[in-house]
């Protein structure tokens, strides 16, 4: 790319990530404003200065080989420093939306377990993790967290049917698009059993079946995160966790609830379905809701297997009473806009533009 216009799109500027391309994308938010990033960007605490009218920090820079980019919380003060910038001669552009808008972006890695095609859909800014699961032209997508039109995007290049739609519990940090994808397919909408949610699902109780091509998913109930947190098992192989066991930690257990008592009960009812899930075959592979960090457009399958997680995160090697007081002891601040997350995905309702309440880091896992 030789020339850029004064903006560009999150599509755009992820569609170059992923291709490889040399661009230089320039983080110019207050330092106190930075809980996440986009993979690869570079931070430089311009804001004040560029409120104020001045180029500050931002003139000293030297960058290498390629168009840069500028970020902030919603572009505006980054549309201050790409005039700037283009004043010098730096060929640069702002992301449109900042990183209100990241948060939509996405990259996908692939798998094969025995006959079964996985596609890991990773939401980069947000850590979300969802699922395509595809045997025999028929698939299954787990927790559904971009536009639908990616998941059929992604099935029709694969000559894939969706037949069914699952979460793993109700989410707190992100809006399920699970049942838009369900009603625009036609596929079923499965959900852990529970009283919680307002619409019509299909209720998967503990050891229900999902069959799909030659494979199956069985429903493992692991509460703890959540009342009705559930594990699918793939054909005693992959393990799909959610929000109960994450590469490098688990699940918190203070969202569903009114803290204290609540989550004490719940971190002792997480201790007991982890303790489920490491009874797996140790070569099960572990494949979580979500990662804490911004995830790399390298498409490396964000996964372990069983026998490694136990061996890498020492909260799984604490007796019942040590693992309650530790979660207890490390429960991070709560998610943005967590309350109304939880009321919208229990509604099935979705707004017009999700971003402004699925901004930020993600914080549902104690490591």
């Amino acid at each position: 790319m030789t020339k850029v216009a004064d903006r560009i799109s999150v599509k755009e500027l992820q569609d170059l990530i992923a291709a490889g391309q040399p661009v230089n994308i320039l983080d110019v938010r207050s330092s106190a404003d930075v809980d996440w990033a986009i993979p690869g960007s570079t931070h430089v605490d311009a804001y004040d200065a560029l409120k104020s009218g001045r180029i500050g920090p931002l003139g000293e820079l030297n960058f290498p080989p390629g168009p840069v980019v500028t970020v902030c919380g919603v572009g505006e003060t980054a549309a201050i420093a790409t005039r700037m910038l283009r004043a010098r001669g730096v060929e640069a552009s702002t992301l449109k939306g900042g990183m209100r808008a990241w948060s939509l972006a996405w990259n996908i890695a692939e798998g094969t377990i025995g006959d079964c095609d996985i596609v890991q859909v990773r939401r980069t800014g947000k850590g979300c993790l969802s699922y395509i699961v595809a045997s025999r032209a028929e698939a299954v997508v787990i927790d559904a967290s971009v536009d639908p039109d990616v998941y059929t995007r992604l099935l029709a290049e694969r000559g894939c049917r969706l037949v069914a739609v699952v979460d793993t519990h109700i989410h707190a940090d992100h809006l399920s698009r699970s049942r838009l994808l369900a009603q625009i397919t036609g596929a079923d909408l499965f959900m852990p059993a529970q009283g919680r949610v307002q619409y019509p699902f299909r209720s998967l109780d503990d050891a229900s079946l999902i069959q799909f091509g030659s494979a199956e998913l069985v429903a493992v109930r692991t509460p703890g995160h959540t009342s009705e947190s559930t594990t699918y098992v793939l054909n005693s192989r992959v393990a799909f966790t959610g929000d109960t066991l994450f590469l490098s930690g688990v699940g918190r257990p203070d969202l569903e609830g009114r803290g204290g008592e609540d989550a004490r009960r719940n971190a002792r009812l997480l201790y007991e379905s982890i303790d489920r899930l490491r009874k797996l075959p140790s070569d099960t592979l572990i494949l979580p809701g979500h990662v804490s960090d911004p995830i790399l457009f390298d498409h490396r399958l964000l996964a372990t297997s069983v026998g490694t997680i136990l061996v890498t995160v020492a909260l799984l090697r604490m007796d019942a009473d040590a693992f309650v007081e530790t979660i207890l002891a490390r429960i991070p601040p709560t998610p943005p806009n967590h309350l109304q997350i939880v009321e919208l995905n229990e509604r099935g309702e979705f707004p017009d533009d999700p971003s402004e309440l699925e901004a930020g880091a993600n914080r549902c896992a104690i490591a």
